[in-house]
């Protein structure tokens, strides 16, 4: 496995990630989650992670149009076979650093209640669960507010 290079996403970049996507998440049909318009109006605040030519992560996040401390991550994505390295983590770093340079003091994310690993992960990067919300995302869809502030 060699270096990753982490860098800004480009409209070209989505037909390589959403490429990814369901297969990355075994299957679940997770790309109706992850339109265009990440890759076309939110360039700034999302990422991709190459191993050379290699699409082996992603993160599409925006800075919020409502409250101008706040930016959101949206969509996070790392290649199964390179789980573990801390790649996830990294390409959180590069956004808190975009994000607190663009004058951003709170982050703020969701994840599903049984998905006990990704709550582990967020409260291991100084997330902190802020309630869990009942139909969030419709009839049954109940979600963790997560928020991280940043330094």
């Amino acid at each position: 496995m060699g270096a990753v290079a982490i860098r800004h996403a480009k409209p070209s970049d989505y037909g390589r990630v959403i490429g990814r996507v369901n297969v990355w998440w075994g299957g679940r049909d997770m790309s109706p989650m992850l339109p265009k318009l990440f890759f076309l109006h939110f360039e700034g605040t999302s990422f991709v992670a190459e191993d050379g030519e290699n699409l082996v992560g992603f993160l599409c996040g925006f800075l919020s149009q409502t409250e101008a401390d706040e930016a959101y991550i949206h969509f996070v994505g790392v290649a199964p076979d390179r789980r573990g390295e801390g790649l996830g983590r990294d390409l959180y770093e590069r956004f808190f650093e975009e994000v607190h340079a663009q004058g951003r003091s709170c982050v703020r994310c969701v994840t599903s209640p049984v998905n006990e690993e990704s709550v582990s992960f967020h409260e291991a990067l100084g997330f902190e669960v802020e309630r869990v919300v009942e139909d969030y995302d419709g009839p049954g869809e109940d979600r963790v507010l997560l928020v991280k502030r940043l330094a």
